[in-house]
């Protein structure tokens, strides 16, 4: 059996090392650090907040809707397939938002930092 290291791809998009270093050495580099964690930060906090506020409104919904619940498709009650299977999507879209908001958010940086 044989070892076998895995690594994440190396990109192009990346600046070098030296060119981070120098951006966080600088007072205006220390500055963009600080808006890029503010930044991730936030939309992390939004994403959150958004993802846990449907969440809630499922079940809100089930109790709102009485008759809901009784309802069944294929067998399966409503609620138990809206809770079950209803959430998943949601998921994956609020970790396709967040990654490609995070994404675009280090790509700014990187074009910040480099102009400097």
């Amino acid at each position: 059996m044989t070892r076998v290291r895995v690594t994440a791809p190396r990109s192009a998009v990346r600046p070098a090392a030296d060119t981070r270093e120098a951006a966080q050495e600088s007072e205006v580099g220390q500055v963009f650090v600080r808006s890029l964690i503010r930044s991730q930060l936030r939309l992390g906090i939004v994403v959150a907040a958004g993802f846990l506020l449907i969440l809630v409104a499922f079940p809100v919904l089930l109790g709102l809707v009485p008759g809901l619940a009784a309802v069944r498709v294929a067998g399966i009650p409503f609620d138990w397939l809206l809770l079950g299977a209803g959430i998943y999507p949601v998921i994956g879209i609020s970790a396709w938002l967040y990654i490609r908001s995070a994404a675009r958010n280090e790509s700014r940086y990187r074009d910040l930092a480099e102009d400097k």
